[in-house]
């Protein structure tokens, strides 16, 4: 319906983000609801929690290395045990996407650069342009693919 249009608004809440005229932010709702969640007791409140934080995974650099203590924890053959480990992993996720970087949002289609990183234990990558981030990606390598 027309009557629930909106134009020209400078700024919109979509998803879960919050979009501007600097670019998306996570939605400070969210940000909330993480600096208050409590650590996991669980592999299903692992999981859940890192579902949360993959939803944004695009705001934290180095998302997938990063989180690969607490996903140990979540293999049927691991025993969960909650360590110092864990808990300091717990804690810079939080850090990080409380204090994430507005993305830029891109303009046109030139000047855009990719800077890529690969190891034995995973993949990353940030894109960028005129040296303003758009977007983090990363992801652990599965069992076959390391060498």
């Amino acid at each position: 319906k027309f009557s629930k249009c909106e134009f020209w608004i400078p700024k919109v809440q979509f998803l879960g983000h919050v979009i501007d005229s600097q670019g998306i932010h996570v939605n400070p709702a969210k940000i909330k609801s993480v600096k208050d969640w409590a650590s996991p007791m669980s592999p299903t409140e692992i999981r859940q929690f890192l579902c949360l934080m993959g939803y944004y995974r695009r705001f934290i650099e180095g998302f997938s290395k990063t989180t690969k203590p607490m996903t140990k924890l979540t293999q049927k053959k691991v025993k969960f045990e909650w360590g110092e480990k864990q808990e300091a992993t717990f804690q810079l996720l939080k850090q990080k996407l409380c204090s994430a970087p507005i993305l830029a949002l891109p303009e046109g289609s030139e000047d855009f650069v990719v800077y890529y990183d690969a190891s034995n234990k995973g993949l990353g990558d940030v894109l960028m342009q005129r040296e303003k981030v758009i977007s983090y990606a990363s992801r652990q390598l599965k069992i076959n693919e390391k060498n």
